[in-house]
């Protein structure tokens, strides 16, 4: 894959995240959009292959960051937060023991 199509595919990728992690929050979803076009458009005469791979890969970082580290709260009242996390953060994990084993 070339790296103009590796770019537009990573540019892409993170405006879909953008709007799956910030959904129902337009303020979040506008910041989001104008930092990720920013960004883009600021490294857009980027012609050093090796910088833009690290460009790339500094990219693909932000977006595993937000799809698997971002969780949305939503004001309820003046002091209390409601966090709405999303099905692909909620993991399983180990079950809860009332009686730990001792170490021999």
């Amino acid at each position: 894959m070339s790296q103009a199509a590796k770019v537009l595919q990573l540019f892409k990728t993170l405006h879909r995240t953008r709007q799956q992690v910030f959904k129902n929050d337009t303020r979040a979803l506008k910041a989001a959009r104008r930092k990720i076009n920013e960004e883009f458009k600021n490294n857009k005469s980027e012609t050093s292959p090796k910088k833009i791979e690290e460009l790339i890969k500094i990219g693909s970082d932000v977006e595993l960051v937000l799809r698997t580290c971002v969780i949305q709260g939503i004001h309820t009242d003046h002091d209390t937060l409601k966090l709405v996390p999303r099905k692909d953060l909620l993991l399983d994990n180990m079950p809860f023991c009332d009686a730990p084993t001792q170490k021999p």
